[in-house]
């Protein structure tokens, strides 16, 4: 027996069709080339990695974050966070690429095979493998245990019924199939470690099957990162501390379409944003009388993402000698700021164009919350 999928009411309904509205919206401003989509991928795969991995304790800074799509080294990440974060970037990118294919199939295979990728480096958190043992979640800020996982002699069981599950369920709506996909992951728990992780990516990866919008862009994996603490009381209230799956997710499903309305708001919001930014950088460019092709390492730079001589020579497509002139161009007129000697300099974004950032932020609008209720209730239903 798995968590079986709530009946929706008008409200949820409502919720899901305001989602697939703006969702629609963003897939048709991608049908036209964007100059700036390629940096808004980059930097939404980032935020994913840096969210699903910071629900875990595996902090990294933004520019990190970035450095890992890019596969380039870190600028402040230790050696072993930077191992986690290197699995997860080779999770999604699996996930990002293959499930979107015609006849992709989600089975055991699949599954287990994501989790090597996530824990290779780690031989003995079991990669690859079903857990032989007891397994307990801790709130180590309370000094409780708050889940315990089904006896490990029913994983196998559980886990055939999950994958089977998958396939019958292409009838439901995908925002609610995936949801249901992560919380039956979660719960039970069938892998040494990194089954949170592997949980958010199954929810991407059952997303991406949707084909309304790009799944780096249809992912809340960002925003569950940002709200980490009522990720975890949503979990407990629906679990009420062990494997229960008799009870209600009702809760778990607002949650996560809560989630995805807040995330499509923020995507649009970026969308807007960018061609806004871009606009004005071209304006900057031309009034420093700078090379037109500056424009886009200095719309990486307002991005918050490090602008390096490889990575300007890779977008621009110009010669080592032609980007060091270039880069030390915008320096020299404070658009850039350099940071780091050698190997590791790099630059990032100058006053101006941090100016340029703020006055867009400073305009933004408040998300609209569609259940302003529901985290009061969550935490009313805690054990």
């Amino acid at each position: 027996m798995l968590y079986a999928t709530p009946d929706l009411g008008l409200d949820d309904v409502h919720v899901i069709d305001e989602i697939q509205r703006v969702r629609t919206q963003l897939t048709q401003v991608l049908r036209a080339p964007r100059r700036w989509d390629g940096a808004l991928r980059r930097t939404s795969t980032a935020k994913a990695i840096q969210g699903s991995n910071t629900i875990e304790g595996y902090s990294v800074t933004d520019q990190d974050a970035v450095a890992a799509v890019d596969d380039e080294p870190p600028l402040t990440a230790d050696e072993a966070t930077w191992a986690e974060i290197a699995g997860y970037r080779r999770v999604l990118t699996y996930v990002l690429n293959v499930a979107t294919e015609p006849g992709f199939v989600i089975d055991e295979s699949v599954l287990r095979s994501m989790h090597f990728m996530l824990l290779e480096h780690d031989l003995t958190k079991m990669p690859g493998r079903y857990r032989t043992s007891a397994i307990y979640v801790r709130d180590d800020q309370r000094d409780a245990t708050v889940y315990e996982g089904p006896d490990p002699g029913v994983v196998p069981e559980l886990m055939a019924e999950f994958v089977r599950s998958l396939a019958l369920s292409d009838t439901e709506e995908p925002l609610v199939r995936a949801a249901m996909a992560h919380l039956n992951l979660v719960m039970i728990h069938p892998f040494k470690d990194g089954n949170g992780r592997m949980a958010r990516a199954l929810q991407t990866m059952t997303l991406a099957r949707d084909s309304v919008i790009e799944p780096v862009f249809s992912s809340i994996e960002e925003w569950l990162g940002s709200n980490t603490r009522e990720y975890y009381e949503v979990l407990a209230a629906t679990g009420q501390g062990a494997w229960n799956p008799e009870r209600d997710a009702s809760h778990w499903v607002q949650f996560n379409l809560r989630a995805h309305y807040f995330q499509a708001q923020t995507v649009a919001r970026r969308f807007a944003e960018a061609d806004i930014q871009l606009a004005r950088i071209d304006e900057i460019v031309r009034d420093h009388s700078l090379p037109e092709r500056l424009s886009s390492a200095l719309f990486d730079a307002t991005l918050g993402l490090r602008v390096t001589r490889p990575s300007y020579v890779k977008l621009t497509a110009v010669e080592e000698r032609t980007a060091t002139r270039d880069l030390a161009l915008a320096t020299d007129q404070g658009l850039l700021e350099a940071r780091g000697e050698r190997r590791g300099r790099h630059y990032v974004a100058g006053k101006e164009l941090r100016r340029l950032r703020d006055d867009l932020r400073s305009q933004r609008a408040p998300l609209e919350d569609p259940y302003p209720d529901l985290i009061t209730q969550i935490r009313r239903s805690l054990p």
